[in-house]
């Protein structure tokens, strides 16, 4: 089986594989203060919780934009499993052309989803992933990788205006019933859903100009199900697009 690894800032992501079938997944907070050996007994727990052993891992992927923790979860995965992972970076084949002034500047995240748009949705794409930070993304129907754009992630927003406007309270992040609200927090929780699927609309129409018009939008990410159903660009929501593109990485470069 192939253990994938996406390591965001927020949070690190896994998917275990049985050939193309992802058969389990778990999403744990990103802590660059844990060291090897505590997320190797977290994974450990995870794996048997749902009746899998780390001796049925054969193969271990995974890509990663907080490069301290690069190091150590390499090691874990040397120590726990006896694998020498791949990482995603300088000299991993992908299949795409990044088109970027610098290649190296993009995340590994950005171009594993690229990966995994092109391979699965025909045509020009605009990837947009709900992170820490929310990422949009454009590849051609010929798998160039062109850019995008990066904004503030919703998390970030709204923490943002809790830390900076001393009467607003920490609000949950859910869909309020309309825009005109009654209350402060569901002001906020308005001002900001909505806010966002405003900027969200506005760039992919954009790119869109820039690209092409009959683009079609993907989008993916921790928060995506707030956004998407509101979104008038969005097409598709692509939960698992991230450990997709790693497991299709993982067969390029050890097929």
């Amino acid at each position: 089986m192939l253990l994938v690894f996406d390591i965001g800032n927020s949070n690190i992501v896994l998917g275990l594989y049985d050939g193309t079938n992802l058969i389990n997944h778990w999403r744990t907070e990103t802590d660059r203060n844990k060291t090897g050996d505590d997320y190797g007994i977290l994974i450990h727990s995870m794996l048997s919780f749902h009746e899998h052993s780390i001796k049925q891992v054969t193969a271990v992927i995974m890509s990663s934009v907080v490069p301290p923790l690069v190091v150590p979860l390499t090691r874990m995965v040397q120590r726990y499993f006896g694998l020498e992972p791949i990482v995603v970076g300088d000299g991993t084949q992908t299949g795409i052309n990044i088109k970027y002034e610098n290649p190296r500047e993009v995340g590994a995240d950005r171009v594993v989803n690229a990966v995994a748009a092109h391979h699965k949705y025909p045509g020009p794409l605009i990837v947009i992933d709900f992170g820490t930070a929310t990422t949009f993304d454009a590849i051609t129907a010929a798998g160039d990788y062109l850019g995008g754009a990066i904004s503030p992630g919703i998390g970030i927003s709204i923490e943002a205006l809790f830390q900076r406007a001393a009467k607003l309270p920490r609000v949950e992040l859910i869909k309020p019933p309309g825009v005109i609200a009654r209350n402060t927090v569901t002001s906020m929780q308005a001002g900001i859903i909505y806010g966002y699927v405003g900027l969200v609309d506005e760039i992919t129409s954009r790119m869109k100009q820039e690209l092409s018009s009959e683009a079609k939008v993907i989008a993916t990410g921790g928060l995506v199900n707030l956004i998407a159903g509101e979104s008038r660009q969005i097409n598709i929501v692509d939960p698992f697009l991230t450990l997709d593109g790693l497991r299709l990485i993982y067969e390029r470069n050890c097929p």
